[in-house]
């Protein structure tokens, strides 16, 4: 069965520290006068059935955007991982139809439009499970497509001690999947871009302006 939007649950992934932004939630710093969530979501939402917030702590700080907030069920802010979890075993109790999640974070405002069709179009009709996005030549493994079946694979690895992305997500078979860096004003800029400074915070407004 082809992967369609109807399949998909959209899941953000907000579970960083954001130490290099001095603490606190990088998705809901603001940039170009909204926080940098709306901009990820206005890109995100039209891709996926439904949309998921992951997020540790009072899920009260998210209340404007509407979202299901769903924490880590594995403790001790082990990565990225646990939040990938939490958004499969979300979906499989509230979106009977999804066969898989689709991961993006909330500190890359300028995610392709057309993310999710291409991660979905990778893995139709192959053996590989699990399509990561690249882009210059680097793979970003939080941005990609999961099947909602492997969570009780994944829950295993966590409790195993398995922290790395591509150490769990080899074993099941990956597609790196390319998006060519897009124009904003003068500069090529990678689709993935995503602020972690002040400083980058500023040159993501920046950016954004250019790319209208």
């Amino acid at each position: 069965m082809s992967i369609t939007k109807v399949n998909i649950t959209g899941v953000l992934l907000a579970g960083g520290q954001s130490r290099r932004m001095g603490g606190g939630d990088k998705g809901l710093r603001k940039i170009a006068g909204r926080p940098m969530l709306a901009h990820v979501l206005d890109r995100f939402a039209p891709q996926v059935g439904r949309v998921v917030l992951n997020a540790n702590g009072d899920p009260g700080r998210f209340y404007e955007f509407g979202l299901p907030v769903v924490a880590d069920s594995i403790e001790g802010n082990v990565g990225p991982l646990a939040g990938v979890l939490a958004g499969m075993r979300w979906s499989a109790d509230n979106m009977a139809d999804a066969t898989h999640i689709a991961t993006a974070s909330t500190d890359a405002p300028l995610i392709p439009a057309d993310l999710v069709s291409r991660l979905a179009d990778a893995l139709n009709g192959r053996d590989e499970k699990i399509a990561l996005a690249k882009s210059g030549g680097f793979m970003h493994p939080v941005i990609g497509l999961w099947p909602v079946e492997l969570a009780d694979d994944l829950e295993a690895a966590l409790k195993d001690g398995v922290r790395k992305v591509l150490h769990w997500t080899d074993r099941h078979g990956t597609i790196g999947v390319d998006f060519e860096f897009v124009r904003a004003g003068a500069k090529e800029i990678d689709p993935f871009f995503n602020a972690n400074t002040p400083e980058e915070l500023q040159e993501a407004a920046a950016l954004l302006e250019n790319r209208g």
